[in-house]
């Protein structure tokens, strides 16, 4: 496939901007019955997207069979929050005209889209989190026109999935144009898309270097736009004196799952696992261990990642206070992650860095601690993270609740006896977490709060009543829940 000109950007973007011109006025119910038939199409489409997802990245059938369940989910789940209609956030404040010392004038608010949102497919995830997935889905609910750049490691993928959504636009009787679809290998098309005036929002799921860099970029524009950028994470797991007593083998067979699945590509793995250096933490590592020499290498989803991977690997591995712990007994064949085990101690790996960065791939580093004052200073020192788990029994977890609040400040998600890798697409997930982890803390790249990227409030004081929008009008034509006079009320 080749690169989109500037020319073809721009093309591209002057339509999916007039195309939101009409968009942005459709209907909550026209919108959730145009994410029901995308997510339709998609089914639609059959064996030959499967076949595609996981010839282009890698994955298994089956991988790439939920994950297609999980993005026309995301699809629907959007369209029934369209349908409720309360996500909009109508607020009205009605006039007061005899007010003391001065009247008080009707005034209304309530969230509208933001305009044309640029979406960076995922290496990762083919379907959830690129063409038709997450950003896309939110985006499209939110009333915006969307332009994908496709990810070049699965570009017939996108392809398949960018002409469902055409399909369904056509089905629809909207636009063609509030979809539009380009290709990319080389930066320039990123930059160029991210530069365009007609652009107002970008979504990215990726490395922390490419969504930096797109981040910088839009605030170098004269009118500086948001980039969401979910960028990755080290995903810390503190693993608490009694439970490891309790459960050693149990949770290494647990947590050697985590690292491994899916070749350990998700931005959830659990990367760097914490705990008092005693011997049943000697166990856990004994039997976390034998876990990893039994594992088998992976595929990974194209050949730069699997370079970078074993590149990473070698980088930590070689730290000074490092040791390695295990890998995988078999041997990889080029394109594949070697599963990795190494230890430090908290000493060292409070004044290295290095120690504290993501390796993408099938890698964990264990740090021990000499005290749980070493562990909170650990949990400290972390920069921003998506998640955070914590492993223990009732009783210590009630006596750890600093390291919880230490926790709370850099995460989006804290878990407790669970893994982190499974984002769950549900009206309470927030998938985010501060700096580096993403570029704004305060939203969520799953769920349905996502939608919340891509709108702003806006205020209508003193407007004549046949000019409000449907979710502003008196008597509530969509009865939809709103705030009236500070209540919340269907009146």
């Amino acid at each position: 496939m080749k690169d989109a000109t500037s020319i073809e950007i721009d093309e591209v973007v002057q339509k999916a901007q007039d195309a939101f011109l009409v968009f942005r006025h459709t209907s909550g119910k026209d919108k959730a019955n145009l994410l029901r038939k995308i997510a339709e199409e998609i089914e639609a489409i059959g064996d030959e997207l499967i076949t595609t997802a996981s010839r282009e990245s890698n994955l298994p059938e089956a991988r790439i069979i939920g994950e297609r369940g999980r993005t026309t989910g995301q699809l629907r789940l959007f369209a029934s929050l369209l349908e409720e209609g309360s996500w909009v956030e109508a607020s009205i404040d009605t006039a007061q005209p005899d007010r003391q010392p001065a009247p008080k004038p009707d005034i209304r608010k309530m969230l509208i889209p933001l305009g044309v949102v640029a979406v960076f497919g995922a290496s990762n995830f083919p379907l959830a989190f690129s063409t038709a997935g997450g950003d896309t889905a939110s985006a499209l609910a939110s009333g915006c026109s969307v332009i994908v750049k496709a990810h070049p490691a699965h570009p017939q993928t996108s392809e398949l999935v960018a002409r469902a959504i055409w399909k369904a636009l056509e089905s629809a009787n909207l636009p063609r144009e509030i979809f539009g679809h380009i290709y990319g290998k080389s930066a320039d098309v990123g930059k160029n898309l991210v530069l365009h005036h007609a652009v107002k929002a970008v979504a990215f799921t990726g490395s922390f270097h490419g969504g930096k860099a797109l981040f910088d970029l839009a605030n170098q524009r004269k009118t500086p736009i948001p980039v969401f950028a979910e960028m990755g994470s080290i995903n810390p797991t503190f693993f608490l004196p009694t439970a490891l007593k309790n459960k050693a083998e149990n949770l290494a067979n647990q947590f050697a799952g985590s690292i491994t699945l899916g070749g350990g590509q998700f931005c959830t793995k659990p990367g760097v696992l914490i705990g008092i250096d005693n011997s049943d933490l000697d166990s856990f590592i004994k039997h976390l261990s034998y876990q990893i020499t039994q594992s088998k290498p992976a595929p990974m989803l194209y050949e730069g990642i699997a370079y970078s991977y074993d590149y990473q690997r070698q980088i930590l591995s070689a730290q000074n206070g490092v040791k390695l712990e295990a890998t995988a007994e078999s041997s990889a064949e080029k394109g594949q992650g070697i599963p990795t085990l190494t230890s430090v101690y908290a000493q060292e790996f409070l004044k290295n860095p290095t120690l504290h960065e993501e390796v993408f791939g099938a890698f964990a580093l264990i740090v021990k601690c000499r005290h749980r004052g070493e562990m909170e200073q650990v949990a400290q020192s972390l920069s921003g993270q998506l998640t955070a788990t914590l492993i223990g029994e009732k009783d210590e977890l009630l006596t750890h609740r600093e390291l919880i609040h230490v926790l709370k400040e850099i995460v989006g998600r804290v878990i407790i006896n669970g893994v982190p890798t499974g984002v769950e697409v549900c009206y309470s997930m927030h998938h985010g977490g501060t700096f580096p982890a993403t570029t704004d803390s305060r939203f969520t790249s799953v769920g349905v709060d996502a939608i919340k990227r891509f709108v702003r409030p806006i205020c209508f004081q003193n407007f004549p009543l046949e000019l409000l929008p449907d979710e502003l009008q008196e008597g509530n034509p969509l009865n939809i829940w709103r705030l009236i006079n500070g209540n919340l009320s269907k009146a």
